[in-house]
């Protein structure tokens, strides 16, 4: 089943190559990544979520979704401005998922007792980033 996105979600929350949300649908909890269907974009709730849901294809419901995880808005001023400096590496971090935001943030953030660290990581991250990696290696 397919909800319906009636807004750009480009246009409301800016480009990304994908827009991961949460929110509700109906009262129920849902993650999605918001998707280009046929009619526009929309999120698919799975068979899992839609069981016992008593939701049918072609109801009308209240559906609220917001922006899921970090967003430009809150990061530090330093990440942002590397972010901003390197547009394919700040395009490429909107883009994941939250869980890949969360973990290049909270490496970062693990700096505060090595502040010297802080810079080095926030350049490898854009490098990482720029290559398309979701995460940094282990180690």
């Amino acid at each position: 089943m397919i909800v319906p996105i009636p807004f750009d979600p480009d246009d409301a929350w800016g480009h990304k190559s994908a827009h991961h949300v949460a929110g509700t649908v109906a009262g129920r909890g849902v993650r999605g990544v918001i998707e280009s269907y046929d009619g526009g974009p929309g999120i698919v709730l799975g068979a899992a979520w839609r069981r016992d849901c008593g939701v049918r294809a072609g109801d009308q419901v209240s559906v609220i979704l917001v922006p899921e995880g970090p967003q430009r808005g809150d990061l530090a001023p330093d990440v942002l401005e590397a972010l901003e400096a390197e547009p394919a590496a700040g395009l490429f971090f909107d883009g994941l998922a939250q869980f890949y935001r969360k973990a290049f943030l909270t490496w970062i953030d693990a700096t505060k007792r090595r502040p010297e660290l802080r810079a080095p990581r926030i350049v490898e991250m854009v490098d990482l980033l720029k290559a398309g990696k979701k995460e940094r290696p282990p180690g």
